[in-house]
């Protein structure tokens, strides 16, 4: 079972540091984690998304409840929220497969960034699991190198009540 947790943090020195330290001190896994400044310069958030049973997973979210510098959890699943992942990747290119690459591109939703005599730059913005279909895809290519952000997630917009 897989969890998304969204939390408000202090925006201070140490803390995402406390934070990874109760999932280690807990043998909690985390598969993905991304930070960032919100609209208040003093709070972050923190998208972390870990798996394990139900009791795994209610307990990471009372601990992280307990941290002093945490504001606020809130938690969700894949279906509740709309979750979108940044990658970006080199791939050495040449004449032959040059093309490939392009179409691929085009029919993952994917954009040429940059671009040298024989390197191409690729980004993807899309679901955890599109961007793993994409890394498939592309596993027959010359790939360079790769950077991801990990999984940012919100939770969908409800309609508004008349």
């Amino acid at each position: 079972m897989k969890r998304i947790y969204s939390v408000l943090v202090e925006n201070r020195a140490g803390v995402l540091c406390k934070v990874a330290g109760l999932f280690w001190r807990r043998c909690f896994n985390i598969e993905s984690l991304a930070v960032g400044e919100t609209d208040d310069p003093q709070v972050s958030n923190m998208v972390i998304v870990s798996s394990g049973d139900r009791r795994t997973l209610e307990q990471i979210e009372k601990q992280l409840n307990k941290k002093l510098d945490v504001i606020k959890v809130k938690t969700f699943d894949e279906r509740e929220s709309i979750n979108r992942e940044l990658m970006l990747m080199k791939v050495r290119f040449n004449k032959s497969n040059r093309k490939d690459i392009m179409e691929i591109c085009e029919i993952m939703g994917a954009s040429i960034v940059d671009m040298s005599r024989n390197v191409l730059m690729i980004q993807m913005c899309d679901t955890p699991e599109r961007v793993r279909l994409f890394l498939d895809v592309m596993k027959g290519q010359s790939i360079v190198e790769i950077s991801r952000t990990g999984t940012l997630a919100l939770t969908k917009c409800a309609e508004a009540k008349a």
